[in-house]
C-alpha cells in the first residue's frame, strides 16, 4: 500500500508502475509516495523488493535545484510510451522523456515563427551550448575537440571519408590496411566497404568469439589480427573499435586496445560507441583515441537523432570534413557540422535540457548507468534460470544490455528465424526485443542458438521482463519452433 509522506524522506525506493504489485527496478530516491510492501519476499525471487531499502543519498539537493523524480514524475515523463508493449529495447532507437521532447518543439516553433533571427541569433551559441557540455561529460580538453552530427554512423563516415583521401592523395600505399572487429555495426562495415576497400585499402578482421569468457579472449584476437593487419610490409592506417558491440553486445575493453595500437604503431583509433555515453564510462583522456564518437539519443534521453564525435586536438584535423558540404566548408568539422544547410536541428539544441532531466535522478548519469547495469543483469539471471541457459557474457562484460540464451528447442537456425522470432514476439505477445541467431559450430549440437538482446532504462519494470518470459515459456509449452513461422 502507498503511505503518503508529506516530507521529503532521505531514502530510496523502486519505482512502481500502472499497480500497486508492480515494481520499478530502477531505483531512486522518492520525495512520496513510498511503496511498503511486506509480502514482497513471497510474491516475486527477484532482488528488487529485497533492496527496496537503500542507505541514504550522498548529498543534498539545495533549494534552487530541481527536485528528484517521483514515481509520478517518471510515469509523466513516459506516459507517450505504448502501454501494451514490454519495450525491454532501448539499445535500438533509445528513449526521449516528454520534457525533452517539449523542449524540443519549442525550438521547431522558434524556427517557424522567426527562421531569420533564430539562424542569425540563437542556432549557433545553442549549437555550442550544447558541445561545452559535452565537452564536459567526456572530458575532453577544448570544446574545439566536439563536433554535433547526427548519429554514430555520420561520424564515422567523417573518419573514414579522411582514410580515403589518404589513398586517393598517395599518403597511403596501395593495400594499406585497416582493423574492426567482426562485430561493428552493419552501417559501419559498409562504410569501411565504401571508404576504405573500394579506395584501395585492406580490411581485417577481429573475430571475437561469442558466448564471450574474458576480456582476455578479445585482446588476443585484436593482438592477432594486428598482426595479420602487418603482414607483407603494410601499414595499420586505422583501427576500428566499439565501446560497447551492438549485437551480440558486449562492452569492449577500449583503454586496453588503444594502448596495443599505440603499441603495436597504428596510425590512428576511432572507437565507435553508439551505445557509449549514458551507458558506459566515457572519458577521453582515459581511453586516448584519436577520435570517439556516441549517440545521445540511445542512453542520454535526446531525441533522435543526435551524436557527438571527438576528435583529439594533437591530430590533423584540416583533413576531417562533413560528407555533406555546404557554406562552411573549410572553418573546421565543428562548425562545418553546425550547418549542413537548411534541416531541423532542435535534437542538438535539447542536450541541456536532457541534462536537466538526469540530474534529477540520484547521481546523476553514473547512478542511472550503475542502476541500470544492475537490472538488467539481474533481470538476464532470472531468464536464464527460467529456460535454463546462459548469459552472453560475465556481468562485468555487460552495459545496461545483455544476451540471454533463448530455448535450444525454439530451433532458431538462421538470421531469418531470428527476425522471424522477434516479430511473432511483438504482434502475438506485446514484446519488442531483438534476436540474435548464432551459427553453431562443427560438432555442436543442441547447443543455443538464439540470444536476446534486452535492455535496461529507467522507464522498464519487472513486468517486462516477465511478460518475455511468459511469452517464451508460452511457445515452448505450445510446441512451437521457427519452422513454423511463415517466411521461414
Amino acid at each position: 500500500m502507498c503511505h503518503l509522506i508529506t516530507h521529503f524522506l532521505e531514502v530510496e525506493s523502486f519505482f512502481f508502475c500502472c499497480s500497486p504489485g508492480s515494481f520499478h527496478r530502477f531505483s531512486f530516491p522518492m520525495a512520496s509516495p513510498l511503496h511498503d510492501s511486506p509480502n514482497a519476499a513471497v510474491n516475486g525471487t527477484s532482488a528488487v523488493e529485497a533492496k527496496s531499502r537503500l542507505p541514504k543519498r550522498s548529498r543534498l539537493h539545495a533549494d534552487s535545484s530541481p527536485p528528484l523524480f517521483t514515481p509520478s514524475d517518471i510515469l509523466s515523463e513516459f506516459s507517450h510510451h505504448d502501454p501494451t508493449v514490454a519495450r525491454i529495447n532501448n539499445g535500438s532507437f533509445g528513449s526521449c522523456p516528454s520534457s525533452v521532447v517539449s523542449a524540443q518543439h519549442d525550438f521547431q516553433l522558434q524556427w517557424l515563427q522567426q527562421p531569420d533571427d533564430f539562424y542569425f541569433n540563437q542556432l549557433q551559441p545553442k549549437i555550442l551550448q550544447s558541445r561545452t557540455i559535452i565537452k564536459d561529460l567526456i572530458n575532453a580538453d577544448h570544446v574545439d575537440e566536439v563536433s554535433i552530427v547526427d548519429n554514430a554512423t555520420t561520424a564515422a563516415a567523417i573518419v573514414l571519408q579522411q582514410m580515403a583521401w589518404g589513398f586517393a592523395e598517395g599518403k597511403f600505399n596501395h593495400g594499406d590496411a585497416a582493423v574492426m572487429l567482426h562485430y561493428a555495426y552493419g552501417a559501419v562495415k559498409k562504410s569501411v566497404e565504401a571508404y576504405v576497400t573500394r579506395a584501395g585499402g585492406c580490411v581485417f578482421e577481429v573475430p571475437l568469439p561469442f558466448p564471450a569468457n574474458s576480456v582476455d579472449e578479445i585482446v588476443h584476437e585484436f593482438r592477432q589480427a594486428l598482426q595479420r593487419g602487418k603482414q607483407n610490409g603494410r601499414r595499420v592506417r586505422l583501427a576500428v573499435i566499439d565501446h560497447v558491440t551492438s549485437m551480440p553486445t558486449v562492452v569492449i575493453p577500449v583503454k586496453e586496445l588503444v594502448t596495443i595500437c599505440r603499441e603495436e604503431g597504428v596510425d590512428q583509433v576511432f572507437v565507435d560507441a553508439a551505445h557509449g555515453i549514458g551507458c558506459v564510462d566515457v572519458d577521453m583522456k582515459q581511453i586516448g583515441a584519436d577520435f570517439y564518437t556516441s549517440n545521445l539519443h540511445k542512453w542520454y534521453f535526446c531525441p533522435p537523432s543526435v551524436a557527438f564525435l571527438y576528435c583529439k586536438r594533437s591530430i590533423n584535423n584540416s583533413d576531417l570534413h562533413h560528407p555533406v558540404v555546404s557554406h562552411e566548408y573549410g572553418n573546421g568539422l565543428a562548425i562545418e557540422s553546425a550547418w549542413i544547410g537548411t534541416r531541423d536541428y532542435s535534437a542538438q539544441l535539447v542536450v541541456p535540457k536532457a541534462l536537466e532531466f538526469i540530474n534529477r535522478f540520484e547521481d546523476g548519469i553514473d547512478g542511472i548507468k550503475k542502476r541500470n547495469h544492475e537490472s538488467v543483469v539481474e533481470m538476464g539471471k532470472m531468464l536464464v534460470e527460467a529456460w535454463g541457459t546462459h548469459l552472453g557474457c560475465p556481468p562485468e562484460m555487460c552495459s545496461s544490455m545483455v544476451m540471454v540464451g533463448l530455448p535450444a528447442y525454439l530451433g532458431i537456425s538462421s538470421d531469418r528465424d531470428a527476425l522471424n522470432l522477434r516479430t511473432c514476439l511483438r504482434e502475438k505477445f506485446g514484446v519488442e526485443v531483438p534476436i540474435y541467431y548464432r551459427s553453431p559450430k562443427d560438432g555442436e549440437d543442441g547447443v543455443v542458438t538464439g540470444y536476446a538482446r534486452i535492455s535496461y532504462q529507467v522507464y522498464n519494470k519487472v513486468e517486462d521482463y516477465y511478460k518475455f518470459r511468459d511469452a517464451i515459456n508460452q511457445l515452448v509449452h505450445n510446441a512451437f519452433t521457427c519452422a513454423s513461422l511463415p517466411n521461414s
